[in-house]
Formats: C-alpha cells, structure tokens, sequence
C-alpha cells in the first residue's frame, strides 16, 4: 500500500509577474521568509507569510480534467494527499527544503477564465499555500514528505 505522506515533486513553476504565462523549470531555488527566488510572491512582507508558494497535486488537476499549471500552482506533486495537511503541518521537499503549510488556497474568480464554472469546482480543491521555512534547491522528481 501506498504511503499517502510520501509523494515526489512532478513540476515546478515560476509566476513570474501578475497574469504573465508560468515560467516551468527543472529546478528552483526556495528562500527561507521569502518564497520562490523569481516569483510574483517572492517577498519579506509581514501580511504575505504563508502565501508565497502554492501546492498541489497531480491526482485533484488530473480528477477535474485540468493541466498542471491551470491553477497557478508552483509545486505539483503526485502520491501524496495535499488536502491531509493541516496549518501549522510541514512538508518537506527534496534534502533540503521545508516548507509551513499556511491554508488550502481559495480559488479566485479567474479560474472560470480556465473554464467557466472552474472556481466553483476548486473551493477546498486548490491546493494549500505555504510559507518557506528552510531554503535550499528543489528538483523534478525531488522527494516529498510530511
């Protein structure tokens, strides 16, 4: 059986810049207390901590007919259950990275640009967002565990 706290890293992505195409890479570089080095939300402000990455998982876009990146997410992951974690929970990626999940990510209304009706479909299903709370390099096909 599957061991739904372990999983591994199927994307990652970069949103370089507010309604700007999702840059998608081998690897990226996470910060401690700011996010994805070249992302919108790489930031140290106060108000955006536990905003600055969004997970999600391979089997919820594969579930709603979807493409890894429609819900902007940064890290895709595939094998473990995302909606299992509760704030406060930790995930870590790779050897190095650690990040602080926040909440599940409310979907906005730009979802139905995706597909009408697409905002509804993804209330609780839009991934968590997290903080980072130990930087370091994370690859395609990195480790991830709770």
């Amino acid at each position: 059986m599957k061991d739904p706290k372990i999983g591994s890293v199927l994307s990652l992505t970069i949103n370089p810049a507010h309604r700007e195409p999702l840059k998608f890479v081998n690897k990226a570089k996470f910060v401690a207390g700011y996010g994805i080095d070249g992302d919108r939300h790489y930031t140290e402000k106060k108000e955006r901590a536990g905003y600055q990455v969004l997970v999600m998982d391979r089997e919820t876009i594969d579930e709603l007919d979807l493409s890894i990146g429609d819900t902007r997410e940064n890290v895709t992951t595939s094998g473990i259950d995302i909606y299992s974690l509760e704030p406060g929970s930790r995930l870590a990626i790779g050897n190095e990275v650690v990040l602080h999940i926040a909440k599940a990510c409310p979907p906005c209304s730009r979802m139905d640009e995706v597909r009408p009706g697409l905002m509804n479909q993804l209330d609780g299903k839009r991934g968590m967002l997290a903080s980072v709370e130990q930087g370091g390099s994370v690859s395609l096909g990195d480790i991830v565990r709770v």
